[in-house]
């Protein structure tokens, strides 16, 4: 952890004046419960002022859908605590399950929706008739909360996301530079370039948090999130094909066959790329370099002249990609919109393609719903005078965590930052606050306690205690326009808010935790099936689709792989050979009804083949596999003088290399023709 600079303590400074700003209003309207607005700062207020923008506006959609839900629900089903139970329980766990299907902020809209109906029924239980106006006024005083904390980062020093995507940026394209020039370069590399390959992957895939605060920067910066999308996306095309370069490089220095032409366009490229120049007329000089020494495919071509072509293709994807990244880089340094075609085209919804984890939704709304379930009957069955803040605890921390791999610790770190707020909230109950007779003495005591809880917010490794600290020390204080301080009631609610928490971590650490290394190996089973379902001719209609979707997976799984022993993590040497198929599987399914039927046949039995293969648990690709695979290389050579041929030649050759890097050269089993003798 770094020492709080400057920057830290005016944010602590802004959310502080921000939660005064909101308590003073709350009291001032005569709201009554002033202390969720105070809390609800806390828990809205984010460094970056685009980051608290973005948000709002769901949290505030959010808690409006969760309090009408609350209105239907609690006065009709009142007086069966068993069916408001399973109601409140059923509609936190189907809320959690779509909001974890959008990983962007819309996710809050329905999360939100769904705890506030615990919120704000469970605690109303008791007083059904004054349902709605109660509904109402947690709505105000959530509303509050997020409008005064929008309001202080959007006037108050705001902090611009720009910058933090400039410098991030840099050190990508630094990295990604590195990792090219050893491809590139004649020396082999001598660090572990499959290390650098994940960790560009992770970096690229960890852009998404900083896309949506740019979307509301209001600095206009905001004008460049199209060109961020678009870039994101070439982030990640860029390591399935920059491996593909590395490969075929490889495979023919192996085999002595590379050419002294292209080892000098090679020199020429790792030159430009080390330039850092975007002058068009260079680029468009090294792809007619790359188109002047494109081997000519004929019926019983060499399999080294397959490669070489295989390599030029993608060299010229690399260039295009190389030009149009700086393009893009200087749109999002300059707030520019891209105002022209670029050189990469690949179809516009691959910029939203994401990964949706049906199955661990499904378990988390399991979890929370199981959670609510406990603790209800706990309070139910103990007629527990405030045990309401137990369901409406458990749903709290079962939703803010269910994102993680193991949510158990975190919800266990929350109830410990409830056990810290509430040890707070005690001095403060009952020795400062009686000493404070007017609001301003009021402001004055809380500032030591929230502000050290701001600036430890801005800090990754103490962000969630500290915030934890601030919320729940806040509502277990229960401020109000007079002081309250019964110590009863203080310790039956701060006990409720840790049973709670304490009964949905062990809830979920039993039905929904998993490893890193279980959802490492689940999120590459995933991909595998999308490999199958592409080769059954299902799914993405486009290589570049299917890839957007598997590299997505693949940066989820890179962010994971830290926590894995080095030898748990062998097996993910094939994790960018395996996206490569993908494209080259799509792109052959795509070009096969072009094909005569003699080709088409035998593309139609690999394709068969491989969708067997991706659907086995097996990790090596069989042997048999391979003889499919020249089986249909013979067929199709022998239209490589047409454009569907050649280019569902440079699909096979990409499978071939994809699945069977370390296999013999290919040896066609057709007679060349003879000279002059060609049809």
């Amino acid at each position: 952890m770094t020492l709080p600079g400057w920057r830290d303590w005016a944010f602590s400074i802004k959310t502080f004046a921000a939660a005064v700003l909101a308590l003073y209003l709350a009291m001032w309207i005569d709201l009554p419960r002033p202390y969720w607005a105070l809390g609800t700062v806390y828990i809205t207020c984010q460094v970056l002022a685009g980051a608290t923008r973005a948000k709002a506006l769901y949290r505030v959609l959010g808690t409006l859908l969760g309090a009408v839900v609350t209105v239907a629900l609690v006065p009709n089903l009142v007086n069966s605590p068993e069916l408001l139970t399973l109601a409140i329980a059923l509609w936190v766990s189907v809320c959690l399950y779509f909001s974890l299907l959008d990983r962007t902020p819309r996710s809050y809209l329905m999360m939100l929706g769904g705890y506030t109906a615990a919120l704000i029924g469970f605690p109303s239980v008791g007083d059904p008739g004054t349902m709605f106006d109660t509904a109402v006024a947690r709505a105000e005083e959530i509303t509050l909360g997020i409008l005064c904390a929008s309001l202080v980062n959007t006037v108050v020093l705001p902090q611009s996301v720009a910058p933090t995507i400039a410098a991030r940026l840099d050190l990508w394209l630094r990295d990604a530079r590195g990792w090219v020039a050893d491809v590139l370069g004649r020396a082999h590399p001598t660090r572990d370039t499959q290390a650098k390959r994940l960790k560009l992957a992770a970096d690229a895939i960890s852009f998404d948090a900083l896309a949506t605060p740019l979307r509301y920067d209001m600095t206009g910066a905001e004008r460049s999130v199209a060109a961020m999308a678009t870039l994101r996306q070439h982030m990640l095309m860029f390591l399935p094909i920059a491996s593909a370069v590395s490969d075929r490089i490889e495979a023919l220095e192996r085999d002595r066959a590379l050419p002294a032409r292209v080892r000098a366009l090679l020199d020429e490229m790792a030159a430009w790329l080390a330039s850092g120049t975007t002058d068009p007329a260079e680029a468009a000089r090294l792809r007619a370099a790359t188109d002047a020494i494109e081997p000519s495919l004929a019926e019983g071509a060499e399999w080294d002249d397959l490669v070489l072509a295989s390599l030029l293709a993608r060299l010229r994807d690399f260039i295009d990609l190389r030009q149009d990244t700086r393009l893009l880089q200087r749109h999002i340094a300059d707030g520019s919109p891209v105002g022209k075609d670029l050189a990469f085209r690949y179809t516009a919804q691959a910029r939203t393609i994401r990964h949706r984890d049906r199955g661990m939704a499904l378990l988390s709304a399991i979890g929370v719903f199981l959670a609510v379930l406990l603790t209800s009957a706990v309070w139910i069955a103990t007629g527990w005078s405030d045990g309401s803040a137990a369901p409406m605890m458990a749903a709290v921390g079962c939703c803010f965590f269910a994102a993680q791999d193991d949510p158990a610790p975190f919800i266990v770190g929350f109830a410990n930052s409830a056990i810290v707020g509430a040890i707070g909230a005690g001095v403060y109950l009952f020795a400062i606050l009686p000493l404070a007779t007017s609001f301003e003495m009021l402001s004055l005591a809380l500032a030591p306690g929230l502000l050290l809880c701001g600036v430890f917010t801005t800090q990754s490794r103490t962000a969630p205690i500290a915030m934890g600290a601030a919320v729940n020390g806040s509502a277990t204080l229960a401020l109000q326009g007079s002081y309250t301080g019964e110590f009863a009631a203080f310790a039956n609610s701060s006990i409720a808010v840790v049973v709670g928490m304490w009964a949905a971590a062990v809830v979920m650490r039993l039905v929904r935790s998993v490893g890193a290394d279980r959802s490492v190996r689940r999120l590459r089973g995933v991909n595998r099936r999308s490999l199958a379902r592409a080769a059954e001719r299902q799914g993405a209609q486009n290589g570049l689709e299917l890839a957007a979707l598997m590299l997505d997976r693949v940066g989820l799984i890179a962010s994971r792989l830290a926590a894995l022993p080095a030898d748990d993590a062998e097996w993910t040497a094939d994790l960018l050979a395996e996206v490569r198929v993908g494209i080259n599987l799509v792109e052959l399914r795509r070009d096969r009804g072009r094909l005569p039927d003699p080709a088409k046949v035998a593309v139609e039995r690999l394709l068969v083949a491989l969708a067997l293969h991706f659907e086995s648990a097996a990790e090596a690709s069989p042997p048999g596999l391979l003889d499919i695979i020249d089986g249909a290389l013979d067929a199709v050579c022998a239209e490589a003088a047409q454009a569907p041929g050649r280019a569902a030649l440079m699909a096979l050759v990409g499978i071939r290399r994809g699945l069977f890097p370390d296999a013999r050269r290919y040896r066609t089993s057709r007679p060349k023709p003879l000279p002059g003798l060609a049809a």
